[in-house]
């Protein structure tokens, strides 16, 4: 299984990526030397939303179109607007 997976920053900021570890990406990205450069700085992020998809491609495919929509557009997937 591949997961897409969300981050909110520390401040506030949201990351989008895939794996196929959730826990260990999170941890990856939270200990500094192997996360994203995106995120450096912005740390510790938690992990706020996620989705099974069969492979990596279909996984990539919906990282790709969710990177593409505005910042309200994510906050409402993962419930952060009322």
């Amino acid at each position: 299984m591949w997961y897409l997976y969300m981050l909110r920053c520390s401040d506030g900021s949201l990351y989008t990526g895939i794996t196929k570890d959730i826990d260990r990406r999170v941890k990856e990205h939270n200990g500094g030397k192997i996360g994203a450069k995106a995120i450096k700085g912005k740390l510790p992020a938690e992990l706020v939303y996620s989705e099974e998809y069969p492979n990596m491609t279909e996984a990539a495919r919906r990282e790709r179109e969710i990177k593409g929509w505005t910042r309200v557009k994510k906050l409402l997937l993962i419930g952060g607007l009322p």
